[in-house]
């Protein structure tokens, strides 16, 4: 009999938060300088309920607008970076944000209000609702802000770089 690997509890989970914000520190300092980019940055840790503590990175300088031009694609690719360099599990990635003049908390409000605005459209009209293809994550924050919403139900559909959310009158059964 092959033995499985143990299944890591939320505990095991948890970050040190002052061995990660070394390492991203020290990440961030070679990151930048390498890129040659005029940023600082400023790392706030706060306390998680279950996870031990989130880290938020927040950048500002002459270039932000750089890690923000196409729907911050350079911001997002150093996070996805650092994930990476500091071995993060992937149920840790939420823990580790980067963000550039509210960029990340504006985006979040704007899925949150064009998910609540689908939802009443979708159950007014009974006719479903797509959405343009997008990440994982803001999929993710699709389906959590529509979670329990009366008169709706969510989907993902499509594959890669295609895949989109999609809503649902909660009655319909066709896709």
């Amino acid at each position: 009999m092959i033995p499985q690997p143990a299944r890591q509890s939320s505990t095991d989970l948890r970050l040190d938060a002052a061995k990660t914000e070394s390492e991203l520190r020290r990440f961030l300092d070679q990151a930048l300088a390498s890129m040659q980019l005029e940023l600082t940055y400023k790392i706030t840790v706060t306390p998680a309920a279950e996870a031990g503590a989130d880290l938020a990175v927040d950048f500002d300088g002459p270039d932000s607008a750089l890690l923000l031009d196409r729907q911050a694609e350079l911001l997002v690719a150093l996070e996805y970076i650092a994930h990476r360099c500091l071995r993060l599990d992937p149920r840790q990635h939420d823990l580790v944000r980067f963000d550039c003049g509210e960029f990340r908390s504006t985006r979040l409000e704007e899925l949150k209000l064009s998910a609540r605005v689908a939802a009443q459209r979708v159950r007014e009209t009974g006719q479903q609702f797509r959405f343009n293809p997008m990440s994982a994550r803001e999929r993710r924050i699709l389906h959590l802000e529509l979670t329990g919403a009366a008169g709706v139900r969510t989907s993902s559909d499509g594959a890669g770089e295609r895949r989109h959310v999609i809503i649902y009158p909660a009655t319909s059964t066709t896709k």
